[in-house]
């Protein structure tokens, strides 16, 4: 089972993507942990990502399909994997949907959650992450037992720059612009499947088992 997690920032993926590895035992694919271990490791891809990033720019397309590629090869990926995050552009699902056709795979479902502006700018000012364990709480839909303090590892909860209104409205008028149109290059392919990203997490992640399965 191959899965892209699309949606904007606060519609649930990173949440949805860890149910979906615990239920089916496939991988959470993050070009963001990719990239920092090709960067550890060392490796050739690595190298170049790091020239990028020290230069202050995004890492080329290339580059992280070439991670990607990499990444899907192992033995955990055999049986599926779930992208989340990525594709953000056209052209990366395009240079994906390529890399997979040399590959002999194709994905098998698309899913976007849709999830109001509103909601979503309600979702992303409550939210506080543990400093020591990087736990996610939320002031109202998700509180800790003790406000401030992580249930877990009793870490201090704190609020993450960018989650503020001003911000979260920027990213999601970005997202709007770049990443949006990926429904329509998946929905040509027939792989979209489009679904209320409202409810609980268990509401949520039932609704994405049916469209999966």
């Amino acid at each position: 089972m191959r899965v892209i997690l699309l949606g904007p920032p606060g519609a649930g993926k990173g949440t949805q993507a860890k149910m979906l590895m615990e239920k089916f035992k496939i991988p959470q694919v993050s070009t963001g942990d990719i990239l920092r271990k090709a960067v550890k490791d060392d490796s050739e891809l690595g190298r170049k990502a790091k020239a990028f990033m020290e230069a202050g720019q995004l890492v080329s397309d290339d580059i992280v399909i070439g991670l990607i590629k990499e990444r899907i090869k192992k033995r955990d990926c055999e049986n599926g994997f779930i992208l989340d995050g990525f594709p953000r552009t056209n052209v990366q699902a395009e240079k994906l949907t390529e890399t997979l056709r040399d590959m002999g795979q194709t994905m098998d479902a698309v899913i976007d959650l849709v999830v109001d502006p509103g909601e979503l700018v309600a979702r992303l000012t409550g939210r506080r992450t543990c400093e020591e364990c990087g736990c996610m709480f939320h002031q109202t839909s998700r509180p800790p037992k003790l406000p401030g303090v992580c249930d877990y590892c009793g870490g201090k909860l704190y609020q993450r720059p960018d989650d503020n209104e001003e911000t979260i409205l920027k990213r999601l008028a970005i997202y709007e612009r770049e990443t949006a149109p990926l429904r329509e290059f998946y929905g040509r392919q027939g792989r979209l499947k489009t679904m209320p990203g409202l409810g609980s997490v268990d509401e949520i992640f039932s609704r994405v088992c049916e469209l999966v399965s």
